[in-house]
């Protein structure tokens, strides 16, 4: 009974009704709405971008992005892929900073001697490299609506890119000089491209590969993606063929049927097919099934329906031969050559008609892969057009089926040792936070939790109903292997990493499950665009109440931003990014005081005006003052430091990420 309610919500036809006035066309509101969006999207994320300092990766991106501008070398940062640095540079060669190539570090003292110790301004150098992955965080906001309006029309179109826009994550990501959002969003556009090739393949196809090897080109994560967009672009093309022989299947019907209408002396009327002259109508009437099956001489008794070797003869009825072999069949003929039509003709070019698509199909996964390396080779080329490579820090040995995969990848050298970088880091035993609880490790539903945390409430109810909805309205089913599958492998994947730091390793969720959720709209209910447009709304004030802070936000129902650091650590929450808005609270609160830090970031806190010691290195009584502390360090606090924050007393809070004590 539950589920003929269901099929009866999502699948019925609307009832009847009178002849509506057509309403006005109002082409400009979409543009309008669009506009909107987008315009207040960019508004947070440059604002973001202008008050946070330099977070914990960002220094490393911005120094090997300068370096690839100024000794076209690929040197640090082996773990990443070029392009996404690439995009950041393009913002830098504005910027200029002066750079020191001679100077001997890892990459994260290279990052601290760009920003801090070469005579630029980190302010003005962090703007111009940000602004670039802004700028690609509003373009793929467009992809997301394009996906959504392709799915649902401008309505859906809307609804997705305000689920996008107003996506706390995807603004505290897409306003920094990393490269999750990109990645992430190379991703969207390349399954975008695939859904569109099942229209027209030949010009879609390539361009998905390009989409993916962009991808693949900026985090290596994305290699988890790479079996499921081969197959969905074998599928799409799969599809393209199948549908191109339909319409042409329907094409010819509809010529044969004009022809039978002339040959076989009938018109269409109102109620059905009435004939011109004569016992035309019986031949229509009584010849459409027994003639249309007549192959060679068989005989098949269909109404009396006898069919000869030159035609067709009539039984009792004496239905007059028709010559030539063509026999008029209710609006269709049916041809008989010379009697005879072997079965074993029809069934070969059924075969070589199958074959032949599926080799189109095998053509098109190949298509994307070939597309896919070229961008990935393209990227170290545009570096270094010598493909020298020196690594400055130790690359890990690899074995086993890790080490089969590494060597097996038709990628340049640094790509191969970035892999093995990254094989390594999942070697190593990280510290996790999640719901107060501090542990090492990783656990499995991290990334689940923590976005249940991160989301809003209406944004997650609208993925639900969109997911469900992809699933089981009929004319929606098509999108569920292009927005779910990638969804679903790609989370899969993360979360058996070894790495529990936040959300930003998920954040192709919010993107995916921003079209999936326009969906809604296809479910048959009055209320449903006015339920969609409410929790949307209420997603918006969620998301506006956060301004702008909006790395550390969590929805209503855990708190919000205030208490996030109680439930979750690191980007989630504080990396580094309020050191800027600490200096200013200092110095206006608190001019004079004593301040003990403990800060967690890549910012150098004398630069901004702090002058501050390390309360770990001094004895516990000489500790008095201001005691200031990263929530994430807080988080993770264990001996001297978690004494001193329970004998101290909470006084303010910078930014959601800071803490200030007294004691």
């Amino acid at each position: 009974m539950m589920a003929r309610e269901l099929h009866t919500v999502l699948d019925r036809e609307p009832l009847p009704t009178a002849p509506a006035r057509p309403p006005r066309r109002r082409p400009w509101l979409v543009p309008l709405l669009v506009c909107v969006l987008l315009a207040q999207m960019a508004v947070a994320m440059v604002t973001t971008a202008v008050q946070q300092t330099p977070t914990i990766d960002e220094p490393v991106y911005v120094a090997t992005a300068t370096d690839y501008l100024h000794e076209h070398r690929v040197r640090y940062n082996p773990e990443h892929p070029p392009l996404g640095k690439l995009v950041v540079a393009a913002g830098l060669v504005i910027a200029d900073p002066h750079y020191d190539p001679s100077f001997a570090g890892d990459q994260g003292q290279v990052g601290r001697h760009l920003l801090y110790e070469s005579g630029n301004d980190p302010w003005r150098v962090m703007l111009w490299a940000r602004l670039p992955v802004i700028a690609l965080t509003l373009a793929f906001g467009l992809v997301a609506f394009a996906f959504a309006r392709d799915l649902m029309g401008p309505a859906g179109g809307v609804v997705a890119l305000a689920l996008y826009a107003f996506s706390p994550d995807l603004i505290a990501h897409g306003s920094l000089a990393t490269l999750d959002v990109p990645a992430a969003g190379f991703l969207l556009t390349s399954v975008w491209l695939l859904w569109r090739a099942r229209r027209r393949p030949r010009l879609y196809v390539p361009l998905a590969g390009v989409a993916a090897g962009a991808a693949l080109a900026t985090k290596m994560s994305t290699l988890a993606a790479v079996p499921v967009l081969l197959a969905l672009a074998a599928w799409s093309v799969w599809r393209a063929n199948a549908d191109a022989g339909e319409r042409r299947a329907g094409d010819v019907a509809s010529g044969v049927e004009g022809a039978a209408r002339v040959v076989g002396g009938v018109v269409p009327v109102a109620d059905g097919i009435r004939p011109l002259a004569g016992d035309a109508a019986g031949v229509a009437g009584r010849t459409a099934e027994g003639a249309a099956r007549v192959a060679g001489g068989a005989a098949v008794d269909a109404e009396r329906v006898t069919a000869g070797a030159g035609g067709v003869t009539g039984g009792v009825d004496d239905v007059p031969p028709v010559s030539h072999g063509i026999t008029p069949v209710a609006g269709r003929i049916a041809p008989v050559a010379g009697g005879t039509t072997p079965a074993a003709g029809r069934v070969a070019p059924v075969v070589r008609s199958r074959r032949r698509a599926v080799l189109r199909a095998l053509g098109g996964a190949v298509v994307v892969a070939l597309g896919a390396l070229v961008v990935v080779w393209a990227s170290y080329l545009v570096v270094d057009p010598r493909l020298r490579w020196t690594p400055q820090q130790p690359v890990p040995a690899v074995h086993g089926l890790r080490a089969m995969l590494v060597d097996l990848l038709p990628f340049p050298e640094a790509y191969r040792d970035g892999m093995r970088v990254q094989f390594g880091f999942e070697n190593y035993p990280w510290q996790g936070f999640l719901f107060g609880r501090l542990y090492t490790g990783s656990l499995w539903y991290y990334l689940p939790a923590a976005l249940l945390v991160k989301t809003p409430l209406g944004m997650l109810a609208l993925w639900a109903a969109g997911a469900v909805a992809v699933v089981a309205v009929r004319r929606l089913r098509p999108a569920a292997p292009y927005l779910l599958v990638p969804t679903a492998v790609l989370l899969g994947a993360a979360m058996t990493g070894s790495r529990d730091f936040g959300t930003r390793y998920a954040i192709f969720v919010p993107m995916f499950l921003a079209v999936a959720a326009a969906g809604v709209l296809a479910v048959r209910w009055r209320w449903a665009a006015a339920v969609t447009g409410a929790l949307v709304l209420f997603v918006a004030g969620s998301s506006l109440r956060t301004y702008p802070f909006y790395l550390p936000y969590s929805n209503e129902a855990f708190g919000g931003p205030d208490l996030t650091h109680l439930r979750l650590h690191d980007s989630n929450v504080d990396w580094g990014q309020d050191l800027g808005r600490l200096a200013d609270r200092l110095r206006e609160r608190y001019p004079g005081e004593r301040v003990w830090l403990v800060y967690k970031g890549a910012g150098v806190p004398s630069y901004y005006g702090i002058e501050a010691s390390d309360p770990r290195k001094a004895p516990a009584a000489d500790v008095r003052g201001l005691l200031v502390v990263s929530d994430s360090a807080a988080a993770k606090a264990t001996g001297r430091l978690a004494e001193l924050i329970d004998s101290a007393r909470s006084i303010d809070h910078i930014g959601h990420s800071i803490t200030v004590y007294r004691r």
